[in-house]
């Protein structure tokens, strides 16, 4: 039997796609208020999840190339919400910490999952059971 194309509406990877293009959409005003892009967002929840993390780890973590880790830290180092230091033990790596700005913003910041809550009109069990069945097919297809 010859595999169906789908039309567009009913392929899983458009419909991700443009959930997320939602999502960063529902984010950017409130985002462009505190002076970040979305990577930059995602930087800075990495490490308001772990502090002082490697310039390594945190690509690792948001599966990006550490090449595209370093402009966004170094954007938000001028920014004034995270620090560079090499590492002492390893002059190779940098490791990247909080400054209290970029501390105080991590609970500034909640009005966005709030945000997303309100507009997508699910219960807060909903988006996390949809966020663990994207989670699933994520790791799936990485391998993982």
């Amino acid at each position: 039997m010859k595999p169906q194309k789908l039309p567009l509406e009913g392929q899983l990877c458009f419909s991700l796609y443009a959930a997320s293009m939602a999502v960063n959409r529902t984010y950017k005003p409130m985002l462009d208020a505190f002076g970040l892009t979305y990577p930059q967002y995602l930087v800075l929840s990495a490490l308001w999840e772990q502090d002082g993390l490697a310039v390594s780890a945190i690509a690792d973590r948001l599966s990006l190339e550490s090449s595209t880790i370093t402009p966004l830290v170094k954007r938000l180092e001028a920014a004034g919400f995270l620090t560079r230091e090499r590492n002492p033990m390893d002059e190779r790596q940098v490791i990247v910490s909080l400054t209290a700005k970029g501390r105080a913003l991590d609970q500034k910041t909640a009005c966005l999952t709030q945000t997303l809550l309100e507009r997508s009109g699910l219960t807060p069990e909903k988006l996390t059971k949809l966020n663990g069945q994207v989670r699933k097919l994520r790791d799936a297809l990485s391998g993982t």
